[in-house]
Order: structure tokens, then C-alpha cells, then sequence
């Protein structure tokens, strides 16, 4: 029962993360106008808001005009609710549940501005580092010269890629590894990379083979950043511990 109404929450909240991820970096407002069709202008109404059910319900299409919906938000806000039902069961019902599901958040708004405009805003960089520098005041999950020097790390690393490729990174990649370092600390962010490139590598890779993707284009990286920062969090111990345990 706790974990239906996690999921049937994050729905709704996953669902207000669209707007968020969609209106900010185009520099609108997330409270007006009310949401609508992008293809008609209509004003949806509550029956045609209902995550991933009125989604469903409709085929994909507008009401009024018939015009596509993207299957992106659906997707979002079921994923975003199967990790926030699922993390307890990795991390416990402690403060770093709360961590965790801010991280989830932060990664369920930049996925869908980083694949809709291949933009990871600042504005929304800010506002989660303010929220993990008062959880860690809260919750003491990660010694704060851990933290520190994670986000060094996150940053520096991040830059130097950006200045060596000549702008193959983005500003908002670098900005976002250091938010991730100093919540994940200098160890598991420098994990999270290699798994981010990893990551990115098998979706480039399948992108490629569906003609999705074209060699020598850019391509947004916040979900394998995504993919990458969220294993380390969750799991970056055991696999640590599973690769000395074959190195020695």
C-alpha cells in the first residue's frame, strides 16, 4: 500500500517536472498560462491531465486537433515513479531517501529540457544545489571535505573534457557534475562519469543503428548522465567492492 501511493505521488509529481523541464529554459512561467496542446493552443482540461492514463486514454493525440503527443512525457513519468517507489528498497527509509529522491527530480527535469532543447538550464542547477546543501546540513550523509572536494572534482573534470574537445561538453554537463560531485562525493562522481560515457556510448551506439542519430552531431547527454550518476548513487559501493574483489 506505501508503495502505491509513492508511485500514484510521483506520478503527479513527475508530471509537474514535464512542465518545469519543458517551460524554463524557453523562459516561461511554470504557474501560467494553464497547460496546452502545443500544436493548437487549447487549454487541457483535468481529465486531460492524468499522468501516462489520459496519455493512454487518447492514443497519443490532442483532443481538439489530433495532434501527436510526445511519447517523452508519458515515459518520464512513469520512470521517474518506478525510481522513486523503488529507491527505499535500495537505500532504506533514512535521510539519504530524501536525497535520493531529490536527485531523481533534478534528473527528471534536465532528461526532458536536455532532449527537447539540448539544455540543461541554470536556474534549475541553482535551485537543487541550494536544496542538497540544506539537506546536507539536515542529513550528514557525505563528510563535507568528501563533498567539496567532489564538486572540484565533478567540475574540473568536466571542464577540462569541454576545453579539450572545444566545446564537445556543454556548460550545463560541467555545472551539473559539479552539483552531482558534492552530493555524490569524489569517488562515486568520478564512477558516475565512466558510467555516464558508458552509457552514452550504448544509447549513441543504438541511436545510430535507428537513424536517430548522425555521426559527428551532438547529442544529449543528461540521460546517460542521468543513468550514470543514479547507478553510482544506488549502487557504486557493491559494484566498488565487486571490482577490487576481482582485482585482487
Amino acid at each position: 500500500m506505501v508503495e502505491l501511493s509513492i508511485f500514484l505521488y510521483s506520478l503527479l509529481l513527475a508530471s509537474f517536472f514535464n512542465v518545469v523541464g519543458l517551460r524554463v529554459p524557453v523562459g516561461e512561467s511554470i504557474i501560467r498560462p494553464r497547460s496546452h496542446c502545443p500544436a493548437c493552443g487549447r487549454t487541457l482540461s483535468a481529465g486531460e491531465l492524468i499522468p501516462v492514463v489520459s496519455y493512454v486514454v487518447q492514443r497519443g493525440r490532442c483532443k481538439g486537433c489530433g495532434g501527436r503527443i510526445s511519447p517523452l512525457y508519458p515515459a518520464m513519468e512513469l520512470a521517474t515513479a518506478a525510481l522513486f517507489t523503488a529507491a527505499p528498497m535500495w537505500v532504506g527509509w533514512g535521510g539519504r531517501l530524501v536525497v535520493a529522491w531529490t536527485l531523481i527530480s533534478l534528473f527528471a527535469i534536465i532528461v526532458v529540457s536536455d532532449l527537447r532543447y539540448m539544455l540543461i538550464p541554470d536556474r534549475v542547477l541553482l535551485v537543487f544545489a541550494g536544496l542538497f546543501l540544506v539537506e546536507r546540513l539536515v542529513i550528514p550523509f557525505l563528510p563535507w571535505a568528501d563533498m567539496l572536494l567532489g564538486a572540484a572534482v565533478g567540475f574540473s573534470l568536466l571542464w577540462l573534457i569541454a576545453v579539450l574537445s572545444k566545446g564537445g561538453m556543454g556548460g550545463g554537463d560541467v555545472k551539473l557534475f559539479a552539483v552531482l560531485g558534492f552530493v555524490l562525493g569524489w569517488k562515486m562522481v568520478l564512477l558516475a562519469f565512466f558510467l555516464a560515457t558508458l552509457y552514452g556510448t550504448v544509447i549513441g551506439l543504438v541511436g545510430m543503428a535507428l537513424g536517430r542519430v548522425r555521426r559527428g552531431k551532438p547529442m544529449p547527454f543528461a540521460p546517460a548522465i542521468a543513468l550514470g550518476a543514479l547507478t553510482a548513487f544506488f549502487f557504486g559501493e557493491a559494484i566498488v567492492r565487486a571490482y577490487i574483489s576481482l582485482i585482487m
